[in-house]
């Protein structure tokens, strides 16, 4: 037993050593070929997992020391990293800007689920596959990988974009799915007897309540545990508290029948709100590339290449049938729920493939006697190979979605300011924009001006101003806007969620600078000041005031005495709009 012991724990540490030098030295050898880091991890994990070098060990025994024997017990690992990422994720979002998600969430979310589910499902009954296998088959591809594709969004920096939050906006009801999902399985056993109806009830509430938990927990215990860890322990006791609940909301979640990554992003999304988030992005971030680096690899290694070349037709018809149907379909619910054609196109392209949980889905239809391994070898096979593809079609949707922008980029190219310096950089040039650059330019100011409508850039151009097409919430566009040498910043956009983004990235390339931001109401407010902003105007405020000024004349007060009793009334608005 001793022996055992032993043996199993020298077969442990080995494949520890060639997933870190997998991390360590492949992975960064194929980054020098330009190749992304998640496709070389998935290479990595294809060519030294069992399937790969690892058939020929009989031939040569040495290639036991450079190919990982036992993946499954890696599975701990890649998890956190899974963990990890949508914790992080969490952290950059807040329930305000995840409400107003919810379009995306449970419009383009359930739409592209059923649908894809029910299409699927359908081309394979037609083809001769049984009716349930047919129905979990179709709602186990229906999902998509929110660990890869969110790790890609992320390391090229489009996670915070339009087309990565409906990318996340989706994968979130997924993630919902997930239980429901395994419990229609349940069902479906020939040996189960137990009533659906009663089952999905259970765990529609055991979920609530592991929800409604962590959000409790989070809001009112969460903030004072961590400023205790802080004051008594420092960095090494926030880090393990960090862990804690990261991990511990993914067990309340996973308990409740709920996905462990939706337990981790509302553990993110509680922590956000308070003033350990940068501390605990800092801390969490390097061990989530190393693990999700883990994670990657064990899907390599489920890609069986012998099973794959004896199933081709199948494995590659299915492959293309499926990236096809459901780039479609995720088009249609993008394009109906989420916004223009560009971002439709880019996030169709990341939803196509299949995810992890495809994996988990077919595992539980094989226990429950649903499907037989004749069927869910290809299938699995054609999950494998898609999550593979997800570094190219993401990079496929991306160009096509610039191709759809394509006449305005080149129509109106970004001028270069960078021999700027002392001026005004406007962000957002409507009503409020036009006022502001008028008054400034009145007094001689030198002001750039950045605006992402197409239409209000030409009108702009026309009227003399100098216009650029450009996402302020980018750094490109702000180094070449003159964002180095600006002595002001002015964030006019009324979209909560653009207008933080803004002022985050020019706070972060300029960490002194004032920003004058304006904010929808005292709540809007609050967020642009936590995201750097120096001087915040809520818009509430100023109709509120204008509109009493007025009523106050009405009433024949003299202009001046309401011009004064309206700066006072101003003057104590925005004081406790600061303390707010």
């Amino acid at each position: 037993m001793g022996h055992e012991g032993s043996e199993t724990q020298a077969i442990f540490l080995k494949d520890m050593l060639v997933f870190l030098f997998a991390a360590g030295v492949i992975v960064p050898a194929f980054r020098a070929l330009k190749l992304p880091v998640v496709a070389g991890f998935l290479i990595a994990g294809i060519v030294l997992g069992p399937h790969g070098l690892g058939t020929f060990e009989h031939l040569w025994g040495p290639l036991q020391f450079i190919t990982v024997s036992e993946p499954e017990a890696a599975a701990p690992f890649a998890e956190l990293g899974v963990l990890f990422l949508l914790f992080l994720l969490g952290l950059e979002l807040s329930f305000r800007n995840l409400w107003q998600m919810k379009r995306v969430v449970f419009g383009a979310g359930a739409m592209q689920a059923m649908l894809s589910a029910v299409l699927i499902g359908v081309a394979l009954w037609s083809l001769g596959v049984p009716a349930q296998a047919a129905a979990v088959i179709g709602l186990a591809l229906a999902l998509s990988s929110t660990a890869i594709v969110m790790q890609v969004l992320t390391s090229e920096h489009r996670a915070a974009g339009p087309a990565g939050r409906t990318a996340l906006g989706v994968l979130l009801f997924q993630d919902i799915l997930v239980a429901p999902i395994l419990i229609f399985v349940s069902f479906l056993s020939p040996e189960n007897d137990v009533d659906i109806a009663s089952s999905v009830l259970r765990a529609l509430v055991e979920g609530v309540i592991a929800v409604v938990l962590i959000v409790g927990l989070g809001r009112f215990v969460l903030q004072y545990v961590f400023r205790l860890a802080a004051r008594t322990g420092g960095r090494d006791f926030l880090m393990a508290l960090t862990l804690f609940v990261v991990i511990g909301a993914a067990v309340m979640t996973s308990v409740a029948g709920l996905s462990v990554a939706l337990g981790a992003f509302l553990a993110g999304l509680v922590l956000g709100e308070t003033e350990f988030r940068h501390q605990a992005e800092v801390d969490l971030d390097p061990f989530k590339g190393l693990l999700l680096g883990i994670f990657f690899m064990t899907v390599g290694m489920s890609v069986d290449l012998i099973k794959v070349v004896e199933l081709a037709p199948v494995v590659f018809g299915g492959l293309a049938g499926l990236l096809i149907l459901k780039v479609i379909v995720s088009w249609l619910a993008c394009r109906i729920f989420a916004g223009p054609a560009a971002l439709a196109t880019e996030a169709s392209f990341l939803l196509a493939p299949a995810g992890e949980f495809a994996f988990v889905v077919m595992a539980a239809a094989m226990t429950a006697g649903v499907i037989g391994s004749d069927i869910a070898t290809p299938v699995t096979a054609i999950a494998g190979l898609s999550m593979f593809l997800i570094p190219l079609t993401s990079r496929l949707g991306l160009a096509l979605s610039k191709k759809l922008k394509q006449p305005e980029a080149e129509a109106l190219p970004v001028a270069d300011y960078t021999d700027r310096e002392g001026h005004v950089i406007i962000a957002g040039f409507g009503r409020v924009g036009h006022t502001i650059a008028r008054i400034l330019d009145e007094e001689r100011a030198d002001i750039v001006i950045l605006e992402r409508s197409f239409h209000s850039v030409q009108k702009g151009r026309k009227e003399g101003w100098q216009v650029s097409l450009g996402d302020a919430a980018r750094k490109e566009i702000l180094d070449a806007a003159g964002a180095a040498t600006a002595s002001l910043f002015i964030v006019t956009v009324d979209d909560p969620v653009s207008a933080e983004l803004m002022v985050r990235a020019i706070r972060a390339i300029r960490p002194n600078v004032p920003i004058f931001a304006r904010a929808r109401d005292v709540e809007h407010g609050r967020t642009l000041r936590q995201a750097g902003a120096t001087f915040v105007i809520p818009d509430a405020i100023e109709a509120g005031l204008q509109i009493a000024g007025r009523a106050l004349e009405q009433f024949g007060y003299p202009v001046d005495t309401v011009r004064d009793k309206i700066g006072a009334e101003r003057d104590e608005e925005y004081r406790k709009a600061s303390e707010a």
